[in-house]
């Protein structure tokens, strides 16, 4: 997958910054507040993107309604992933809504 340059500029709100029909050629980097999506044209499989905690890891998020739990991705105005995320560590709990580009920390988050 390759990303344009003006994707890795500072941008506040999220979006989707590219496509790609295989896990393996999302890079190891992704752009801040940027979203990769994996799979075809017809049929969205997974959603990936890095924390916005900032400590390193990885997101992805099933979109595969075929499969549960499943998120869904609306971008008609600004990027919407419904439900909230949850990511559940050794070290932390990072629970979180992307919801019109912006992160909406849930009360229950370690940030």
């Amino acid at each position: 997958m390759k990303i344009s340059w003006w994707q890795w500029l500072p941008i506040w709100r999220w979006r989707v910054v590219g496509a790609t029909e295989s896990a393996d050629e999302v890079p190891d980097r992704l752009p801040r507040n940027g979203v990769a999506l994996i799979g075809d044209v017809n049929r969205m499989k997974w959603i990936v993107f890095d924390c916005p905690c900032r400590t390193g890891h990885r997101i992805m998020l099933n979109a595969d309604p075929s499969r549960r739990p499943y998120w869904t991705l609306n971008q008609v105005v600004r990027l919407t992933i419904s439900p909230s995320v949850d990511f559940k560590g050794s070290q932390r709990r990072c629970h979180y809504f992307i919801r019109n580009g912006r992160i909406a920390w849930a009360k229950d988050s370690d940030r």
